[in-house]
């Protein structure tokens, strides 16, 4: 994401937000945040908001300090106004509405780190978003490697094949094998290598499994050597595309424990939902105060 982009949108997310009166805490409006967020249609939206209300359960905070029901008046056809539903949404709402949604999107990948910090500094929303990239592209990793073990385990394959054809994987994709590849990082032997690779190695990892995966269900694979065979080529051939632009993957230098980083993030989403909450008979601003639009049901 490029700074211009950036900076677009946190006037766009700034100029929507707003203060309950009387207060210092920080909410925006559902329906203001619907089209930002990419959302064409309100049903769908709320969708994407009941989500974030399990999430907010799920963590152990009230719903209601985050999330709170209103109405509004909003502008219709000819100058008319009708009165809609809406919702009221502390920063974490925000948040968890944007990790509800598709991080490939620019716009949701920025919300969910212009609603996570606190702050204006673009070198930390960029230092955020890369963060959100790697931890993504690793769940991403994590989905496709579980569907690899499921798939072959039908075709003949036990753990220790997969891991065999894993490692075969990793030596053609870096020019060394799991091992080598751990000692080269100076990471324990137990300790997942992906968990310390750069979001560009993880995406490279993930896109050879996905290419097995497709593969060995569209071939009909079955055994050991030939899934064996078909990984080592996939990797290869995503060796070969890097290698191309000039990137050899075993040189990149390893990046932060991705567990660490998952424990900040855990961290810094619990302070974010016990800092701002919506106080008890919140007010809705005035009707100066509201943006008014008119938004597709």
């Amino acid at each position: 994401m490029n700074k211009n982009t950036m900076i677009k949108l946190t006037g766009a997310f700034d100029a929507l937000g707003k203060n309950v009166p009387g207060d210092d805490i920080r909410f925006w409006f559902a329906r203001d945040l619907q089209e930002p967020l990419g959302y064409a249609r309100w049903e769908n939206f709320t969708t994407a908001i009941q989500r974030a209300m399990e999430s907010c359960k799920s963590a152990g905070f009230n719903i209601g300090d985050h999330f709170r029901d209103v109405t509004k008046m909003i502008v219709i056809g000819k100058g008319g106004q009708r009165e809609v539903d809406d919702f009221m949404l502390t920063r974490y709402a925000c948040y968890l509405v944007a990790m509800n949604g598709d991080p490939r999107k620019e716009e949701i990948a920025f919300a969910q780190s212009y609603f996570a910090l606190q702050t204006r500094k673009q070198e930390l929303l960029e230092e955020r978003i890369q963060n959100y990239a790697r931890l993504n592209a690793r769940d991403r990793l994590r989905e496709s490697e579980k569907m690899l073990s499921q798939n072959i385990y039908e075709r003949g394959v036990d753990d220790s094949g997969f891991a065999r054809i894993r490692s075969a994987g990793d030596a053609a994709l870096f020019g060394k094998c799991t091992r080598a590849m751990k000692e080269l990082y100076g990471i324990k032997a137990s300790s997942p290598l992906a968990d310390f690779l750069p979001t560009l190695t993880i995406a490279a990892k993930n896109l050879a499994t996905e290419m097995t995966n497709f593969n060995v269900r569209e071939n009909d694979l079955y055994g050991e050597c030939a899934i064996t065979g078909e990984h080592v080529a996939n990797n290869s051939s995503v060796r070969g595309m890097l290698g191309q632009r000039g990137i050899r993957p075993e040189t990149l230098p390893p990046a932060e424990d991705i567990k660490k980083l998952e424990r900040r993030v855990k961290r810094e989403e619990k302070l974010l939902a016990e800092n701002e909450k919506l106080p008890l008979n919140t007010p809705i601003p005035p009707k100066d105060e509201v943006n008014e639009t008119k938004t597709e049901e």
